[in-house]
């Protein structure tokens, strides 16, 4: 078999996969075409392994290798995009650039960070009371005092 058959598949398939990280908004698209990029790469590994007359077959074996490494990241990825869904209710990766820390601080409510300072410093009361009240017990304020 000549060399230029999975070359070219590998090509084809290499380029479906730029194409869709580069065109699809969903991240599980997104990781599918980085998928359909490493089985590009896996294919020529083995297609130069069985040119090369390799009687190590590296090519098969770094090919072995980076099949477990590309389902380690499909099921790392697809863990995050979840959370992220869960999360967010969108899976959309344009959706995702727009988010940054400070939006979370912003929408903490008043009492959970005093007056203004870091989370757990308020004002509650005295300088020796902590900020948060042990569990099981109420917090003494201003109308219940």
């Amino acid at each position: 078999m000549h060399l230029a058959y999975p070359a070219v598949l590998a090509v084809l398939l290499f380029c479906v996969g730029v194409y869709g990280v580069l065109a699809r908004r969903n991240a599980i698209l997104v990781l599918m075409s980085v998928e359909l990029m490493l089985n590009a790469v896996n294919l020529n590994l083995v297609a130069f392994d069985v040119w090369l007359r390799d009687t190590l077959h590296a090519g098969q074996a770094l090919t072995l290798f980076t099949i477990a490494i590309a389902a380690a990241e499909i099921g790392i990825g697809l863990a995050i995009v979840l959370a992220v869904y869960r999360n967010r209710g969108s899976s959309d990766v344009d959706r995702l650039r727009d988010t940054a820390e400070t939006d979370a601080a912003e929408t903490l409510p008043d009492e959970w960070t005093g007056d203004g300072g870091p989370v757990g410093t308020g004002t509650a009361g005295s300088p020796d009371e902590p900020a948060t009240a042990p569990a099981g017990t109420a917090r003494k304020t201003e109308a219940t005092a």
